[in-house]
């Protein structure tokens, strides 16, 4: 787990311009390690983490395209049941908010790599670094629903 940068770029929702962006990212051998692209009627955000920020900061430039940067959490998990319920759980218990997130399976070692937008990342790392038993028992901050009957 680690902290990391994430661009989030503003394009219209036009043909070719993702492309154009995909394109300058290739052509500065910028590895992209996880995405998102989500759209509103007036335009599309694509969230990126990639292995060489300043060459995605200097091709994000080149393509004129709004962009902010942000840190967030990069966090590798057991590709199973429950991992992301046990890293939620476990932020709440930490008090850190989570905004928004978003994962992809295939990482090495049958993991699973989480984009955490958390409220502290380097809290969240801590967190998430100390080690825990394995649970026998239901999440902590979930209701039991035989009771709830």
């Amino acid at each position: 787990m680690k902290v990391q940068t994430q661009f989030s770029v503003f394009l219209v929702n036009k043909p070719g311009v993702l492309a154009r962006v995909f394109v300058e990212l290739a052509e500065a051998k910028v590895n992209i390690t996880a995405l998102t692209l989500a759209d509103t009627t007036e335009h599309g955000v694509l969230r990126l983490v990639t292995t060489a920020p300043e060459r995605t900061r200097q091709a994000l430039t080149r393509v004129n395209v709004p962009t902010t940067e942000t840190n967030i959490l990069a966090a590798s998990i057991s590709n199973q049941p429950g991992a992301m319920a046990d890293v939620c759980d476990r932020l709440a218990a930490a008090h850190i908010n989570i905004s928004y997130a978003y994962c992809t399976s295939g990482a090495p070692g049958n993991k699973t790599m989480c984009i955490l937008k958390v409220a502290d990342p380097k809290k969240a790392v801590k967190v998430l670094a100390t080690r825990r038993p394995r649970r026998k028992v239901r999440l902590a901050n979930r209701p039991n629903p035989a009771r709830a009957r």
